[in-house]
């Protein structure tokens, strides 16, 4: 990767700079979380009007390689995010059962990387380039707020690199793992008065537990932010991914997965089924204080992604006119420009005998334009080899959003906020591969949406804060989605944008010291569900299928239990159903889908439950000591929108031991992590309507991980 050549020279002057500046050792970190997800502005967790988690630094250093979101996401209710031991295909991350018909990459979540999108303009995105080493901070939105983020906003997951390191301060972790997983990562970082440096370069390389299921992976993320003054700063983002290497070994048939859940499909080893990925991107994001009041946010990014993916086509079914091969190849071009400013008014206050006083009014308003520009081919896929050329195209997408919201602070802790956003998608394709028996399929839709959103919260103690939140928001088809209809050529232009009511009531308690309660309840009306038609030879056709509905309820519980045991629980109820029938598929394959069946891929319930022993003081306080069990549990699984067969539930435990010692300038850790440590086995994740009933992606066995890391302070 051509940006890791750039790593030494850099690491070396920045080193340099920040030598000596910048001794001042930094404050405490807070108690409380401070996110800026639900309005879009920094307050603590606790006050947030909104359904909200956050995972912190020493969350993520213990739980794992850092190499997938899965690790660290399970915690934080609402959100499903299943590993599918299949780096070609990426994490299956779902919220409130959003996103969870995905194959492949992420959709219905809106995924942002210090503060540039990583989900393109048509809904897709990808988690492979979250560099977990260097991420301090990432936020869980859900809930009616989350529609303010536009197109595909079932929730918000907003990733932040960042540091502690008050001075300059260089790091060296390194992970080995069973079937070959071995991940090195070399950092550097410092947060001075008026600069925070953040630098990362990793290679993450196994063999993987399945056959043909080989990856590696390497990444460099690099974040400097330079304070121009109260208020002001300029950050530079940069990031860049290789993946020269990720086998699928594709789904499994429930027969094949009960004899033998290491096997992969011997298609997938006979048209060597694999994805290459490169992605180099660029971001500047300005704030800048236009007064006391009033603050100005604005980004502007570039990047460019490659792929090359052969996919399990048989070549028989690759020879039609009208088939567009079996190795998929695009080279993209993406970009964007988003400005917002808030002002806050204050109003004064009233003490008037049974009235209430206008405190403040904060208002925000703002405009997204995202484009993405995509030069696309197909190819027959020789057993693994690149044959003959059968897709040309270009494809654009771009979206024009504007957005406002108004939140007004009355007397008694209530505030009443509103809030809208206007939404353009526009989609083109032209076609550049056409013959006698293969048509011009050039063509281009437009989806347009104007969704508000109404919120009420109420500080009823300071120790409790209620909140009310309802609101609309829509879903565009990918331009996957729209590459094929079930009848003829061109572009699925019939097929609609989902569109969905949202309507939360929560509740944030502390009853006691140490102690705190999150709780919502919510129901989603969605209309024109997005749901797979046809999936035959390799194309997969989507259709509208009228109404679904998704009604829960989670719990999250965090407690200190004395000064060395701490406890944390998160429980999610959900229940994702269609509301209309319809027939799922067509000709012989069709089957009948009644109302009342569950949306695959989406568990009726899951928990996450950890007790953690970190004494304060006697044996072990002094060697930075912690050990912790977990509990995941995740519900039954339907594997298609017939329910036809399920993956069962399964409940696992992880066990974890780490330890800190310091010498000078130097800070040791180890960590030793056992995760499925009864051995269960299940399945991880399923393939939703996958064509060929390969619906099972097995979860790996018992683990051990040791990880290392030493870090150096220039002091």
């Amino acid at each position: 990767m051509k940006l890791f050549s750039t790593t030494p020279a850099l690491t070396a002057a920045l080193a340099s700079a920040f030598a000596g500046a910048h001794a001042q050792a930094q404050s405490a970190a807070p108690t409380e979380t401070i996110v800026i997800t639900a309005e879009r502005s920094r307050q603590s967790s606790f006050d947030a009007p909104a359904a909200i988690g956050a995972v912190t630094r020493d969350v993520i250093d213990s739980a794992g390689p850092q190499v997938n979101l899965s690790e660290v996401l399970n915690r934080v209710p609402g959100i499903t995010v299943l590993n599918r031991q299949n780096y070609s295909q990426d994490l299956q991350l779902s919220i409130r059962g959003f996103g969870s018909r995905s194959t492949f990459g992420i959709r219905g979540v809106r995924l942002i990387v210090d503060g540039i999108p990583a989900t393109m303009p048509d809904g897709q995105g990808q988690a492979s380039n979250v560099a977990l080493g260097s991420t301090q901070r990432i936020e869980v939105l859900r809930g009616p707020l989350a529609q303010l983020y536009g197109n595909a906003a079932g929730g918000v997951v907003q990733v932040f690199s960042g540091t502690d390191a008050s001075v300059p301060t260089t790091t060296l972790r390194s992970s080995v793992g069973p079937d070959g997983a071995v991940k090195v990562g070399l950092g550097f970082a410092a947060s001075g008065a008026q600069d925070e440096v953040v630098l990362e370069a990793s290679r993450f390389r196994t063999d993987g537990w399945r056959e043909h299921s080989a990856a590696e992976r390497k990444q460099l993320n690099a974040k400097w932010q330079h304070r121009l003054g109260t208020g002001s700063s300029v950050t530079l983002v940069l990031n860049s991914l290789d993946q020269p290497l990720s086998l699928d070994p594709l789904g499994l048939t429930r027969a094949q997965w009960e004899a033998d859940p290491r096997q992969a499909v011997a298609l997938a080893k006979s048209q060597n089924a694999r994805k290459s990925v490169a992605q180099d991107q660029f971001g500047v994001v300005l704030e800048h204080a236009l007064g006391p009041a009033t603050q100005l946010q604005a980004r502007l990014y570039g990047g460019t992604r490659s792929l090359d993916n052969a996919l399990s086509i048989p070549l028989a079914a690759q020879q039609a006119p009208t088939a567009s091969g079996g190795i998929v190849s695009f080279q993209r071009n993406y970009g964007g420009f988003g400005a917002m400013v808030s002002h806050r008014v204050a109003l004064g206050a009233s003490t008037a005998s049974g009235g209430f006083g206008l405190q403040a009014l904060r208002l925000t308003a703002g405009v997204e334009i995202d484009r993405m520009d995509e030069d696309r081919q197909g190819y027959l896929n020789l057993a693994g080899e690149r044959g003959a050329l059968k897709r040309d195209e270009a494809n654009r997408v771009e979206n024009r959003d504007a957005y406002g919201q108004a939140a007004l602070e009355m007397g008694g802790g209530l505030t009443a906020s509103a809030g809208v956003r206007t939404s353009r998608v526009r989609f083109d394709s032209r076609d550049r591969f056409i013959t006698a028996s293969n048509p011009d399929d050039s063509g281009g839709v437009e989806y347009s949406a104007t969704n508000p959103v109404f919120g009420l919260s109420w500080r009823a103690a300071s120790n409790l804060n209620l909140y009310l939140n309802a609101g609309r928001g829509f879903e565009t088809p990918t331009f996957t989605e729209l590459a094929y209809r079930a009848v003829g050529t061109g572009l699925n232009t019939g097929l609609a944008a989902s569109r969905a009511r949202h309507a939360e009531v929560g509740a944030k308690w502390r009853p006691a010291p140490g102690h705190r309660v999150d709780i919502a309840a919510f129901d989603i009306r969605t209309r024109d569900e997005i749901v797979v038609d046809t999936n035959n030879g390799g194309r997969s056709t989507f259709k509208n299928a009228g109404r679904t509905e998704r009604r829960g309820f989670e719990l999250s519980h965090q407690a200190a239990l004395g000064s060395d045991w701490r406890s944390l629980l998160a429980v999610t109820v959900l229940r994702a159903s269609f509301r209309d029938g319809f027939i799922s598929g067509s000709g012989a394959a069709a089957v009948p889908v009644p109302a009342g069946n569950r949306l695959p891929g989406t568990p009726g319930r899951s928990a996450f439950a950890e007790l953690v022993y970190a004494p304060q003081s006697g044996w072990g306080s002094g060697s930075g000591f912690q050990a912790a069990v977990e509990l995941q549990h995740i519900g039954k699984l339907y594997v298609n929108d017939a329910n036809q067969d399920f993956a069962p539930a399964s409940t696992v435990m992880n066990l974890r031991a780490g330890w800190t010692q310091r010498a000078g300038a130097w800070r040791f850790s180890q960590l030793v992590r056992v995760d499925n440590a009864t051995d269960r086995r299940y399945a991880g994740s399923v393939i939703v309507n996958e064509a060929n009933r390969r619906y099972f992606e097995p979860a790996a066995p018992r683990g051990a991980l040791l990880s290392l890391t030493a870090e150096y302070s220039l002091r």
